[in-house]
C-alpha cells in the first residue's frame, strides 16, 4: 500500500485531522498533501484530487485507488492495518458507533465553535442545544472508559474512535469550555496525545490565514489569546 493523504489548513480542517491524526498514532506511513483554503467557503480546484471537492481526500497510489470520506478512509486503511479499530469484537463496535455519532451528529458544536487551533475564544454563556451535545459526550466518553478500562475510549489502544473526537478536544481548549470528570480527563488525555499536539502545533505554525474560516470562528467574540504571534 502507499498512501497519498489530501488535507486541508491544519488551523481549520477538523474533518482532514481525524485520518492523520489517527495514521500518526497507529504508524500507517502516508504522504501529506496540504491544500491551503482560498478565501471562500467552496474550493472547487479541490476536484483536481477529491471528486467531491473536499478534504479529507485518501489516494491509495498502488491501486489508483480514491476515498473522499474521513470515516471511509479510516474503513479501508483498517483492512490492512487492523489497529484502525480495537481487536475486542464489542469494544470494536462500541468504537465504531462511537465515531459514527461523531460523524453524523454535534451539528451545535460544529456550527458555534468553529475549528481554530492558533486562537483562545470567550465563549460566553452556553446554550441549552450546546449544553446538550456536551451532555451526550460527557456520556459517551464515561461509557466507554467505565466499560473498556481506558485510557481510551474503547480500551487500551488509541483507534480510530479517539481519532474522530480529536478536534472536539481541541475545540474545548479554543473555547474554553470543559467536560466533567473522567469525560474532562479523557478530552485533557487526547489534547496532549502526541500526534494530537503535532497536528496543533504544525496548525499554528501556519501563516496562511483564511478570512471565511477566522470569522466564521470568531463571530465577534473576544480573542484571549493567538498563539501564533505568542510563538
Amino acid at each position: 500500500m502507499s498512501y497519498t493523504l489530501y488535507i486541508g489548513n491544519k488551523r481549520y480542517s477538523s474533518w482532514s485531522m481525524r485520518p492523520w491524526v489517527l495514521f500518526k498514532a497507529i504508524g500507517v506511513p502516508f504522504e501529506e498533501k496540504l491544500q491551503f483554503f482560498q478565501p471562500t467557503q467552496r474550493q472547487p480546484d479541490f476536484i483536481a484530487f477529491s471528486p467531491t471537492a473536499k478534504v479529507p481526500c485518501l489516494h491509495d497510489t498502488s491501486t489508483t485507488t480514491v476515498i473522499w470520506d474521513s470515516l471511509a478512509i479510516c474503513e479501508y486503511v483498517a483492512e490492512s492495518h487492523p489497529a484502525v479499530w480495537p481487536a475486542d469484537r464489542t469494544a470494536r463496535a462500541f468504537a465504531r458507533s462511537a465515531a459514527a455519532e461523531m460523524h453524523t451528529s454535534f451539528p451545535a458544536i460544529r456550527d458555534q465553535c468553529s475549528m481554530n487551533v492558533g486562537l483562545r475564544i470567550e465563549f460566553g454563556p452556553v446554550g441549552a442545544d450546546l449544553q446538550k451535545e456536551l451532555d451526550r459526550m460527557t456520556t459517551l466518553f464515561s461509557e466507554g472508559l467505565d466499560k473498556f478500562g481506558g485510557p481510551w475510549i474503547a480500551g487500551p489502544t488509541f483507534s480510530a474512535a479517539d481519532a474522530f473526537y480529536a478536534p472536539i478536544a481541541s475545540r474545548m481548549k479554543t473555547f474554553g469550555l470543559e467536560l466533567p470528570g473522567k469525560a474532562g480527563e479523557y478530552m485533557e488525555r487526547l489534547f496532549e496525545h502526541p500526534a494530537v499536539q503535532q497536528w496543533i502545533s504544525e496548525g499554528i505554525a501556519e501563516h496562511s490565514r483564511e478570512p471565511f474560516h477566522e470569522a466564521d470562528c470568531i463571530r465577534g467574540r473576544k480573542i484571549l489569546q493567538d498563539l501564533e504571534q505568542s510563538n
